[in-house]
């Protein structure tokens, strides 16, 4: 029998499910068979699978294959994962500009990364990607899909991708690119709408939107105001809080509920509306997720602003990254967001008032063909 080389990873197995509570009195006959079960796969494996396998890389595919049945964002990183991944948290990294998902042992496209590669190629918010070059992306994780994806700046890849609305398969060529991620621009039209774009929530965004709104209410004939969140993949909960807060006078922003009741926490605003009150309309779509769909859903709880669009992604939980003694880490869902009515964002997303879909292809952000934003300075200064 060779089990020898499974029982330091039964015993992690055995701690990260005690961990959960999974091993309650009732359970654990079960749970034991399971592990049991387990060890006679992984035997079967090594002793009559076709060719030679990577012990190593195996395990590693085990301990994901446990988080990625917890839901699509918990996920095991390797330490050359993880050390990609903190080189990327600095906001400029190369590669095609998206932010993907897990679904259905798929990668997703959670958001496009506005002007990047990926973006100005067609890539869409809820595009899922079953090829990269030609391999297929069913059976990998995440983090083995994303790492297909990267490469050297410059370099070409092809993703294979199915959208809703398409009969077949669609074959989208990408040059690789460093990504620089502006998280605020804004403009006038048509003289009276001051138009603000968050393409992300990072450290700064809240100090840049202050910037902006600040020069606009120094405009008199800034009358209204349009908060352009599409595909806007989220970022941190801190900056969602404060922005929020911007455009409130009081009340609940977002709330957060853990396992832990102790770790329950709780946001509301201060007073002080930086616009004065004036109309506030907010542009959402599938590719508002996460830090963006609180900003949308805690504005539109409290009826201080329209919302436009499309229902945004369904993002409503927090992960945590979590060191690992062999330097990798896990990223582990640690709490949810509720809205100030009390509504889960997760799986179901914001609902607009009112639906504008995206109406073809060519579709983008800010142009001619942006039939969104069109309908939504007729409807302001209609």
């Amino acid at each position: 029998m060779k089990k020898n080389y499974f029982i330091v990873f039964f015993l992690y197995l055995f701690c990260f499910f005690i961990f959960f509570g999974s091993a309650q009195t009732k359970e654990q006959g079960e749970f034991y068979k399971k592990i049991d079960l387990f060890g006679d796969v992984l035997e079967k494996i090594e002793s009559d699978y076709i060719d030679e396998i990577d012990k190593s890389k195996i395990m590693d595919s085990a301990i994901n294959g446990v988080l990625q049945s917890l839901d699509p964002y918990s996920a095991y990183m390797s330490p050359e994962v993880y050390k990609e991944m903190q080189t990327d948290t600095k906001g400029e990294f190369g590669g095609l500009g998206i932010e993907v998902g897990m679904e259905a042992g798929v990668v997703k496209v959670i958001s496009p990364i506005e002007d990047s590669p990926a973006y100005e190629a067609g890539v869409k918010a809820g595009d899922y990607i079953i090829k990269i070059n030609n391999e297929q992306v069913q059976g990998k994780s995440l983090m083995e899909a994303v790492k297909l994806m990267r490469g050297k700046i410059g370099t070409p890849i092809e993703i294979t991708i199915r959208r809703k609305g398409l009969k077949k398969a669609k074959v989208i060529k990408i040059i690789r690119d460093i990504i620089k991620i502006q998280s605020v621009s804004s403009k006038i039209i048509e003289k009276n709408i001051g138009y603000m774009r968050l393409r992300s929530f990072s450290e700064n965004t809240q100090d840049q939107l202050s910037k902006v709104i600040k020069k606009f209410e120094k405009n008199k004939s800034i009358e209204k105001y349009i908060l352009d969140l599409r595909n806007n993949p989220g970022g941190l909960l801190t900056q969602a809080v404060k922005i929020t807060d911007m455009f409130l006078n009081d009340g609940e922003i977002v709330s957060t509920r853990s396992r832990e009741k102790s770790e329950d926490r709780r946001f509301f605003a201060r007073k002080g509306d930086r616009i004065q009150n004036k109309t506030l309309l907010v542009l959402i779509n599938y590719g508002s997720a996460s830090a963006a769909e609180i900003v949308a859903g805690a504005l539109q709880d409290h009826k201080r602003a329209i919302l436009l669009g499309e229902a945004s992604y369904g993002k409503g939980s927090v992960q945590s990254i979590i060191p690992l003694k062999n330097k990798g880490a896990i990223r582990l869902t640690i709490s949810k967001y509720y809205l100030p009515s009390g509504k889960s964002i997760s799986e179901v997303g914001v609902i607009p008032e009112i639906t504008v879909y995206e109406e073809n292809d060519d579709f983008k952000i800010g142009t001619e063909t942006d039939n969104q934003l069109n309908f939504a300075v007729q409807l302001l200064n209609g």
